[in-house]
């Protein structure tokens, strides 16, 4: 039978590897929601005139092209 051997660990030891171990995890998640965030409030005109056309690849699909006279309000 095998024996099990507990070797006491640092407490900064224990919590890099904590931190190693969920880092990549935690960075996918919070990229996609803010993805996802950013997606849905796309439509609302305040994040689309000043995070969506500020964007260097995103900026031109964003703009507003519509003739002032088009516009209800």
């Amino acid at each position: 039978m095998a024996r099990l051997v507990l070797e006491p660990q640092s407490q900064l030891k224990a919590t890099l590897t904590f931190a190693k171990r969920w880092s990549l995890s935690t960075g996918i998640w919070g990229a996609s929601a803010g993805a996802a965030a950013l997606l849905f409030l796309s439509v609302t005109p305040l994040v689309r005139r000043e995070v969506l056309e500020k964007t260097p690849l995103l900026g031109l699909y964003y703009q507003d092209k519509t003739p002032a006279s088009d516009k209800p309000f």
